[in-house]
């Protein structure tokens, strides 16, 4: 009795497999791979049921039992043979997968050029539209300034003066934050030291900067993803982590290029990157972006213990 309960689970579970494979057979196109495990499943039901005949009938038949025999047999090559051809499946997986991440930075590095583009030509509208157009009016200021003789039309004149000055000042600081001209024509080392220099200038925190790539280019591509990641690494310091100084290393070692950042802030729990915020996102962007070149991004934080992040990508 026992085993005739065995005997009908048995059935009803393999039938159960096999229904379940067959369905899957239209996922897997049809693969001879999967078609040959599908049918194993069936036969394996098929020889449960001919033990059970074999139950019902008592006495045991020589050509049943020969049948049940051949049936195992041809399971098991089934069962070979649809686990070898099953590699095929996971090629295909391992395919898609490489197709899909390389569509995947394509489409990203198609966007950071374009950002890069658009940058580079708002830059280039800002200092040829409005530049050109400022420097006239401080011409024409000072055209005036030896026709007024009123000392309070002089003191608005001067005032006016200093403000178109201001105006033009800050319109190539934002064109140069747009689009670095250091970066472009002197290289990441330059770029570099030269945005921590005039954020030093600020006093709102000291950065300690060392390099030895001063003379050395990398890809535009490369360059343009790391000094964005180290501006947004400072910006993220001097807004959120309330630190008073920050070191920062580019170096090169032998085909490797290194970034180490480190700032004594007030650090934070990395597992809150998983929230949708604007530090977080920012992180996750310098992340997505170094994939794109083929580098890694390390970032290590402890609350009290500041943050230190590790740029790292190949030449």
């Amino acid at each position: 009795m026992v085993r005739l309960i065995a005997l009908i689970i048995s059935i009803v579970l393999q039938i159960i497999a096999a229904s379940i494979a067959l369905r899957f057979m239209k996922l897997t196109k049809y693969r001879l791979s999967w078609i040959l495990l599908s049918l194993s499943f069936v036969l394996m039901a098929v020889r449960k049921i001919v033990q059970l005949f074999e139950y019902f009938r008592g006495t045991p038949s020589y050509t049943w039992q020969l049948i049940d025999e051949w049936i195992g047999i041809i399971i098991s090559v089934m069962i070979i043979g649809g686990v070898i051809l099953i590699r095929e499946i996971f090629y295909s997986l391992k395919r898609a997968e490489t197709d899909r991440s390389f569509s995947e930075k394509r489409v990203i590095n198609a966007i950071i050029n374009t950002e890069e583009n658009e940058r580079k030509r708002f830059a280039k509208d800002l200092h040829d539209g409005l530049g050109p157009i400022l420097s006239t009016v401080k011409m024409s200021l000072s055209a005036l300034t030896d026709r007024i003789k009123d000392p309070s039309g002089s003191v608005i004149l001067n005032n006016t003066n200093h403000l178109v000055n201001e105006a033009i000042n800050t319109i190539k600081e934002i064109s140069n934050n747009l689009s670095p001209h250091i970066l472009s024509n002197f290289g990441l080392a330059s770029a570099i030291s030269a945005f921590t220099t005039k954020i030093n200038q600020t006093k709102a925190v000291e950065i300690d900067f060392k390099s030895n790539m001063e003379a050395q280019r990398l890809d535009n591509e490369k360059e343009v993803v790391v000094y964005r990641a180290v501006c947004e690494l400072i910006n993220n310091s001097i807004l959120h982590s309330g630190a008073s100084r920050i070191e920062i290393e580019l170096n090169k070692h032998e085909k490797f290029i290194t970034l180490q950042f480190y700032d004594n802030g007030r650090g934070f729990d990395t597992s809150s990157l998983s929230k949708e915020d604007t530090k977080g996102m920012g992180l996750s962007n310098i992340e997505t972006r170094v994939k794109t070149v083929e580098g890694v991004f390390i970032l290590e934080s402890t609350p009290g213990k500041g943050t230190s992040a590790l740029i790292k990508l190949i030449e």
